[in-house]
């Protein structure tokens, strides 16, 4: 029997759309990409396999009430959206897609850092509106010191473009403790709090869990050299958001470039938003049509060899003990 996947999203890029008509599969797609209600409903009434998860919550409750179901693939590598204990209980494996949009990562944590570093986005709105507003209070990131919170495939690309630019180069990942630096040149450091001190510019690039929610607040802040910029394309999260604001307006931050917010889409009224030193993106560094084909490729290759029986290599999959 032809497998049934669903796709929790409108559309999926055309490298996996065509592997799964290849598979013979009934593919559905959720019309409301933020409707947690709507996954639920159709997971309930419908056969599905399979589930290609984007950004909209998997929950608990959507995972019970599919018997069928039998693998989750992220499309992507965060999967804060998914109840991955409920999925675990059940003997059902999440897989992700690393290193799929690494370099799409990479190139927005650079151009938020330059905008940041800058003022280019205000600048730009500036002479949108008439006016000829000339910011010469900017950066120079020759001779600057970034530090690198997370030091996987995104954020080694960074450092190698960084140190191009004749930047010193810090990291600190928990993964490489008592290891040699990825990149020649990368000094790692022993402790996040050991970095932050020591930064002009601090990027972020580490998933979303009960160690990193909030792991940047105001003594965080309060540590780092004043007017350093902060860049995150990981997840909003990650830094206590209250505690950013006061930071920015008291001139401890130069300026911030954020890809991710605690609360997407960003709510009207929000204080980020008001500021002229913040520079914003929607949570699109992993959505160019490059990024998009890879991570829809690797997904429907994740969910495609579990239900053939060839599975992927566990370590794309964030819960292997269900392999025991």
């Amino acid at each position: 029997m032809n497998p049934t996947i669903l796709v929790t999203a409108p559309k999926l890029a055309k490298a996996g759309a065509d592997l799964l008509a290849q598979a013979g599969a009934r593919v559905l797609y959720l019309a409301d990409p933020d409707s947690a209600q709507d996954v639920e409903h159709i997971m309930a009434t419908q056969p599905v396999d399979a589930v290609i998860s984007r950004t909209v919550q998997l929950s608990a409750r959507a995972i019970a009430s599919c018997p069928s179901l039998k693998v989750i693939s992220k499309h992507g590598v965060g999967v804060s959206n998914i109840d991955v204990d409920a999925a675990t209980s059940r003997g059902i494996p999440v897989y992700v897609t690393p290193g799929a949009n690494a370099q799409s990562v990479a190139e927005m944590t650079l151009g938020l850092m330059f905008a940041a570093a800058r003022r280019i986005g205000w600048m730009d709105a500036e002479l949108h509106a008439g006016r000829w507003s000339r910011a010469q209070d900017g950066i120079e990131l020759h001779g600057k010191t970034l530090g690198l919170v997370g030091f996987g495939q995104i954020g080694q690309r960074v450092a190698t473009v960084c140190q191009a630019l004749g930047m010193e180069v810090v990291a600190f990942d928990p993964a490489l403790a008592d290891g040699a630096s990825p990149v020649e040149g990368v000094r790692l450091m022993p402790s996040f709090d050991a970095l932050l001190p020591v930064v002009d510019v601090l990027s972020l690039h580490v998933p979303l869990n009960r160690h990193t929610r909030n792991m940047l607040g105001a003594a965080q802040f309060g540590a780092m050299r004043r007017g350093a910029i902060l860049v995150n394309t990981a997840r909003g999260e990650v830094v206590d958001e209250p505690a950013l604001v006061a930071a920015l307006q008291s001139g401890q931050l130069h300026a911030a470039g954020l890809d991710t917010m605690a609360i997407e889409p960003l709510p009207a009224g929000s204080a980020l938003a008001a500021l002229p030193n913040v520079v914003l993106t929607p949570h699109v560094g992993g959505s160019t049509p490059a990024a998009l084909a890879g991570m829809a490729s690797g997904a429907a290759r994740n969910v495609l060899g579990w239900l053939r029986g060839t599975p992927a290599d566990a370590s794309a999959c964030v819960n292997p003990q269900v392999f025991s």
